[in-house]
């Protein structure tokens, strides 16, 4: 769902096609800058990405001449698509459901529309064409090594260092770019192994040393919550138990690092505190009512099965009940028995003496 960030601009997650026509699509993360004119899109937020990394893909918003929803013949097989039509080029997007699609449509027909000045005047066509302002810490970049790759036509700067939370010091690819969004149900990319899902989805997790964000895919199920390096992989990073969990809930109070995080909420367990980092308020709240939702039903398990075990138990009529009865009866008998049997022994008749 998009949102509004710190500095009042939308944003949030799309899928763009990677070339017209060619049915492939990437996630992005969008920032719909009115301020700057723009459409940005970049690999992932940047609060997540290195200092320097800048945009992938832009779109001036004076070019944008209509936004709609693709129609089935422009798109059959891919639901929730729209198309933004600037200049002779056009952009297909898709979004995660029918609110989110609706929002993002509005928002950008309402910030490219064309508004005159009351005055009368017109702004220079240089002012209209001014880049996007670029922040003076994005302009220091630091003196790293960088892997160009091209991806999908565009060119892609990864930078070569150490992974700062331990997990791995050679370079991949962005989860992002292994990720792309084609509505593939987790079921046919992950085998069920334990309990069925209750909810899964990527965020964000602070690390516990090196206090650096990652990405991961994270699962709840009925008795815990487990975060993976992607979605493919089979054995997580880390399983948290959900007996171990006292309260999960929104981070309010921010200090250091978390107050530039938008939608943050924190897992607090006995023996640590989980922040992470949702990509919109309202899957925020969302993980906080499941994750929630789940711990107490954890509680009040055993109360239900010792209830189910003692009524059982105490039921009159059951159907176990004759069928247990009957061989304790019997053996009681036996074991009553058991002492006049083993000391029976046959008669035998005494010979009677000659002389009588």
């Amino acid at each position: 769902m998009p949102y509004l960030d710190r500095q009042n601009r939308i944003c949030g997650f799309l899928d763009i096609e990677e070339n017209e026509t060619c049915g492939k699509f990437l996630r992005r993360y969008f920032i719909l800058d009115t301020q700057a004119n723009h459409l940005l899109w970049y690999m992932d937020n940047p609060q997540n990405l290195a200092i320097g990394a800048g945009a992938v893909g832009s779109l001036q918003l004076t070019y944008i001449s209509k936004v709609s929803i693709a129609t089935p013949k422009q798109k059959p097989k891919t639901p929730f698509c729209f198309v933004i039509n600037a200049l002779s080029q056009r952009y297909f997007l898709q979004a995660s459901d029918q609110k989110d699609l609706q929002d993002w449509v509005e928002a950008l027909n309402r910030a490219s529309k064309i508004t005159v000045p009351k005055g009368g005047s017109v702004p220079p066509a240089t002012e209209i064409t001014k880049p996007p302002v670029v922040p003076q810490a994005q302009e220091r970049k630091p003196q790293v090594a960088y892997k160009t790759e091209i991806v999908g036509g565009v060119v892609v700067h990864t930078p070569i260092s150490i992974n700062q939370d331990g997990e791995g010091s050679e370079v991949g690819t962005h989860p992002l770019l292994r990720r792309s969004q084609s509505y593939i149900p987790p079921s046919a990319t992950k085998p069920p192994a334990g309990p069925a899902p209750l909810k899964s989805g990527f965020c964000v997790k602070q690390g516990n040393v090196r206090k650096s964000w990652k990405r991961r895919y994270f699962v709840l199920d009925e008795f815990s919550i487990s975060y993976y390096k992607c979605e493919q992989d089979k054995e997580p990073l880390r399983s948290i138990l959900l007996k171990d969990v006292c309260k999960t809930h929104e981070c309010l109070v921010k200090s250091g690092d978390l107050l530039m995080r938008d939608n943050l909420f924190e897992i607090i367990t006995s023996s640590r505190t989980f922040y992470i980092q949702a990509d919109s308020p309202e899957e925020m709240h969302s993980w906080i009512r499941a994750i929630t939702s789940a711990v107490q039903a954890l509680k009040t398990r055993p109360r239900e099965m010792s209830f189910m075990r003692s009524t059982s138990a105490a039921r009159p009529g059951g159907s176990s009940g004759p069928s247990q009865a009957r061989p304790l009866a019997e053996e009681r008998r036996a074991s009553c028995r058991a002492p006049s049997t083993s000391s029976w022994q046959p008669w035998t008749p005494v010979p009677r003496a000659e002389g009588q």
